[in-house]
């Protein structure tokens, strides 16, 4: 009968990828490992951080395993001490913390700086010294640490099969006799499998910024740091070595699960409760909200909101947010609350969202629930342009000890994964770029390790093998920490007792080391304050309606008017450039087939283009029987109720967790449960544990198993992106805001939505081509009448848009705005003056070359020229205006038109296609505008600049191609197979002519299946247009 293994060990010195670039394997993988080999114990000591640590400790939840995590650290001092700081208990941990913030906090982003002093300060933590081989410098560091670390110190022994490790052991063991220092095994892990050695070497490489065959000596030599079945560790230490691994593991009694921070006690007055200050406002806020009075109904959801929120003791995080956002309305800065909070009527009455529950069908268990064991989620936008107001707001509130923002780990994608092992293995930068422009990420069913086979890498090569294997085990891995949009984390103790904090690479920000997935593993409230241009939009929209027609209109007073039939018009024609969450090539082929009439429409419409109804297959039924093609029937009296204002179709999140719970029997708590399942389901498979209660459930309360298998069908669907109702509320209010500005004032939407650029699907130059459509004046860029913004001036009689100096690349804001403060009442009228104000040779010659000084020179091309003498630059000649004798020729339209796209990235003269068509370049092809007189499955083609590539990932490989001609937009679908087959024009045309069949569907829209794709480019090479590309 075998001997059983009685060989204990516990792994002390572990790092896991996020000691960035220097370790090859995930948190979870070590962990699980170690739990498979049988430790007692593994401690993740990344380097001066514990970035990776709730990882490994959510693990462990999650999969149960009989393994305990120990928290800990090493560090670099100088080059000539590596130390490794354990926490026995939480004092220690908070020690760590404080340590780990200081070095951080002493130098740039991504770097630390340790100095004597932090670990003179550490009385709590156990220290593994890790000595250098060296005996001076060994001796020196002894006498150090036994002074600072008595009776909590050991010596680090690792052993990875080098050649000089019996001269190592006898330094070691020479240190524990003259200074009575106990040792311990250690591994120095670097990865949890020795299958992951190549991908440490090409890490190291990266790292170091070297080709791998440079970085021979900086790489580990073998697979020896790697987590070792426990018989091997027998046959490499003696036993006393592992049994202390042990001993120390046992001291470590410190759980992640004793961490827990207290909010800021600031927000409640004097003599007050948190709960009574929070019931205080909620009252307030209610005869704000419902100034008419309060349905009996509306307060029994109040009342039961508020008992929740008192049990769970979530009134201060309440309580936070409520303050951010009377801060953001004292400012006048535009804000909305949405996700999850939309379910709630006390964030209703908070007014931290605008969603009027009676408008939408509310469940607060998909904000809040018992069973949930987790805080809610409140995400507040405001304009983008003012949220540093919110954030500087939130740090001088709180101080900076306080809060931090929460961090975003960058992993590896598909781009910078091939970029930097391809440099690693030596591969020619030329090469790699070559591959990476020409591999097409829109297709889905060819695999990229196919196509970089087409482009020339031989996959059978050693190296092709190696890159291919290499990229692939590196996506996912984290890169370097960065800051979240916005997830702040407040507590009332200094937070770096909690969690260290590092500077980020913006002046005047810190981050702390864990994302938000983190802290929703530890139970941690962070409080989202996130940025959203409509909304910086629509707040300039109201100021230029107020400045130019004396008007005074908000949100609310936009939403308080009846259903407007001509708004709603627009919408159905989809008529929607630039309105918020309507104007994707998605949405805007469904808007003529829902032909939204109301609110509820609109809410419908936007949650309806997305993954999980699609996928689902919820569209076609509810459109069928919106037009009366398909009886409307519902199993039950309770699936009626929760599904009759969407035609008996699950369209929400919110439905589907409401059917379980009524038709199922879900309990609150369980639902939520099964939407986070749903969201999951792809990675995790977890919905399946789900399936077999809800069908059985359904079963036993007499639903049909057709009907009761279609539901777990569409749940399915959900699982790749459902949408909450509650959300979809929120957008919609923008939505129909955005809209009726579009239609009411639309000089005043198009330039505001302009100025608050970058933002949305359209480019600018798609934005001014959309407005002149709408009969916009359009006034071109001028020294002497333009502004760094766009602004609206009076034009025979009619508000026009002037286009602002933004628009030039190569000036920076300030430089423009002294000029503009400084113009003199009637204009400049010599380039001297602009001299004069500061402005640059550089700058000077960007305004030329786009005409902005057409009111002081003849055109462009004499201001270049005039610009070239530089004598006036001389004291002598400073009085003297820049004129000469010669004057260049006058610039031909062709050369206009690519001066303009060049310097700002759209014309006011002709249109490139139409300058094109007139010379006869395009041969046969139908304008955009003339598309709604062609036939049903006519054959067409269509020419234009490519303006988008969109491919919705519901979409199945499909591509949406907008072309832009002079009279209009083409909308081109381009099929996976099409794309393939003529993938260079596909990826690379800026002027596409396509040739293909034209197909008219339901509400008349009109779409080109492609079937030819000839790039164009060619006959306008020097032309400077970019698509926006999204997939």
């Amino acid at each position: 009968m075998p001997q059983k293994n009685t060989t204990q060990y516990a792994e002390l010195f572990c790092q896991s990828n996020f000691s960035f670039l220097r370790a090859a394997s995930h948190p979870e993988e070590l962990i699980s490992q170690a739990n498979f080999l049988g430790y007692q114990a593994l401690a993740i000591t990344d380097e001066c951080s514990v970035a990776g640590i709730v990882r490994a400790y959510s693990e462990i939840k999650k999969k149960q395993l009989n393994i305990r995590l120990i928290v800990g650290s090493l560090f670099h001092f100088n080059e000539e001490l590596e130390i490794i700081l354990l926490c026995p208990n939480h004092k220690a941990y908070s020690e760590l913390c404080r340590i780990i913030t200081n070095a951080r906090r002493r130098a740039e982003k991504g770097s630390y700086h340790l100095e004597l002093w932090d670990l003179k300060t550490a009385k709590h933590c156990l220290a593994i010294w890790i000595p250098k081989g060296d005996k001076t410098r060994d001796d020196y560091w002894a006498k150090w640490l036994t002074k600072h670390y008595a009776n909590r110190l050991w010596i680090g022994y690792q052993r990875h099969l080098t050649s000089n490790e019996q001269d190592y052991l006898t330094q070691c063991e020479f240190l524990q006799r003259r200074f009575h220092i106990p040792i311990t095994a250690c591994g120095g892990v670097l990865m949890h499998e020795p299958e992951r050695y190549e991908l440490l070497c090409v890490l190291n490489a990266i790292h170091k910024v070297k080709n791998i065959e440079h970085v021979v000596n900086y790489i580990p030599q073998n697979a020896e740091r790697s987590l070792r079945p426990l018989v091997k560790l027998k046959r490499l230490y003696s036993t006393d070595l592992l049994a202390q691994s042990v001993n120390i593991a046992q001291l470590c009694t410190f759980d992640m699960s004793e961490l827990s921070y207290q909010y800021p006690a600031e927000l409640i007055p004097q003599g007050s409760t948190p709960t009574e200050h929070l019931r205080k406002l909620v009252k307030a806020g209610m005869a704000i909200r419902f100034p008419d009075g309060v349905t009996l109904a509306i307060k029994r959801i109040i009342a039961k909101e508020l008992k929740l929120i008192t049990l769970l003791k979530y009134e201060f995080f309440f309580l936070t947010i409520s303050d951010i956002v009377q801060f953001a309305k004292s400012q006048n800065i535009l804000y909305q609350g949405r996700g999850s909070a939309a379910n709630s009527v006390v964030c209703y009455c908070l007014e931290i969202t605008a969603v009027d529950p009676r408008q939408i069908s509310v469940l607060f268990e998909r904000f809040i629930s018992k069973e949930r064991n987790e805080p809610p989620d409140i995400d507040v936008d405001f304009e983008h342009e003012r949220r540093e107001e919110i954030i500087q707001y939130i740090y001088n509130k709180y101080g900076r000890e306080r809060t931090a923002i929460a961090a975003t780990v960058i992993t590896y994608r598909q781009k910078s994964a091939i970029r930097d092992v391809g440099k690693a293995l030596g591969i020619h930068e030329s090469q790699i770029d070559f591959f990476i422009k020409n591999i097409n990420r829109r297709d889905k069913s060819l695999n990229w390790q196919a196509q970089i086979s087409e482009l020339g890498l031989d996959p059978s090569s050693g190296k092709g093998k190696h890159f291919i294997q290499l990229v692939n085990e590196i996506k996912g891995f984290p890169r370097h920490l960065s800051q979240h949009v916005g997830g702040f984390v407040i507590s009332a103790n200094p937070l770096y007792q909690l969690v260290p904090v590092e500077n980020a690479s913006m002046a005047d920000r810190s981050v702390i080391q864990w994302d938000k997935d983190d802290l929703e593993s530890l139970g941690l409230l962070k409080v989202d304050v996130l940025a959203l241009g409509m909304l910086t939009a629509i707040r300039k929209s109201f100021d230029l309606i107020n400045k130019h027609q004396n008007k005074v209109i908000s949100i609310a007073d936009i939403t308080r008017l009846p259903s407007d039939a001509d708004v709603y018009a627009m919408i159905q024609r989809a008529d929607t450039v630039g309105v918020f969450q309507i104007e994707s090539r998605a949405q805007m082929t469904m808007l003529p087939r829902l032909r939204p009439k109301c609110f509820y429409d609109l809410v419908i419409q936007i949650a309806i283009v997305r993954p999980g109804p699609i996928q689902g297959d919820m569209v076609h039924p509810f459109l069928r029987r919106r037009d009366g093609l398909e009886p409307v029937e519902y199993p039950s009296k309770e699936v009626e109720a929760v599904l009759s204002r969407t035609m008996g179709v699950p369209i929400f999140q919110e439905q589907v967790i409401k059917i379980a719970m009524v038709a199922a029997g879900f309990t609150g708590g369980e639902a939520d449960q099964l939407r986070r399942a749903m969201a999951s389901w792809k990675k995790t498979g977890e919905l399946i544990k789900f399936k077999d209660k809800l069908i059985d459930g359904m079963l036993a309360r007499g639903y049909k198993s057709k009907f009761a298998e279609q539901l777990y069908k569409q749940i399915c669907g959900f699982g790749e992106y459902g949408f909450p109702e509650s959300h979809s509320a929120s957008f919609s209010v923008l939505a129909y805001v955005s809209s009726w500005l579009k239609y009411y004032y639309p000089e005043s939407f198009y330039c505001g939505l302009l100025n608050s650029w970058p933002m949305g699907f359209y480019t600018p130059d798609q934005l001014i081509q959309d407005a002149k459509r709408h009969h916009v004046k359009i006034l071109p860029l001028c020294i002497n009448s333009s502004s760094y913004d766009h602004i609206l001036e009076n034009s025979h009689g009619k508000l026009a848009i002037r286009l602002g100096i933004r628009l030039v690349k190569g000036v920076s804001r300030n430089q423009i705005e002294d000029v503009i403060k400084n113009r003199p009442l009637h204009g400049f009228k010599q380039l001297n003056e602009l001299k004069d104000n500061g402005l640059n040779r550089g700058h000077l010659e960007a305004l030329a070359s786009a005409n902005a000084f057409q009111s002081i020179s003849a055109n462009r091309y004499t201001t270049k020229w005039l610009l070239m003498n530089a004598e006036p630059d001389l004291p002598l000649f400073n009085q003297l205006s820049l004129v000469g004798d010669y004057t260049p020729d006058q610039p031909t339209t062709l050369h206009t038109v690519i001066e303009d796209y060049r310097t700002t990235g759209l014309s006011l003269n002709l249109h490139p296609i139409r300058i094109l068509s007139d010379a006869n370049l395009l041969g046969r092809y139908t304008a955009a505008s003339e598309l709604e007189i062609i036939q049903h499955k006519s054959v067409v083609s269509v020419v234009g600049l490519v303006k988008g590539r969109q491919s919705p990932g519901t979409a199945a490989g499909v591509t949406f191609i907008t072309l832009e001609d002079h009279t209009g937009n083409s909308n081109v679908i381009v099929w996976q197979a099409t794309a393939r087959a003529q993938k260079q024009a596909y990826l690379k045309a800026k002027i596409l002519k396509v040739s293909g069949i034209l197909e008219r569907g339901d509400g008349g829209v009109t779409h080109i299946i492609a079937g030819k794709l000839h790039d164009l480019s060619h006959l306008f090479a020097e032309l400077e247009t970019r698509s926006r590309d999204f997939h």
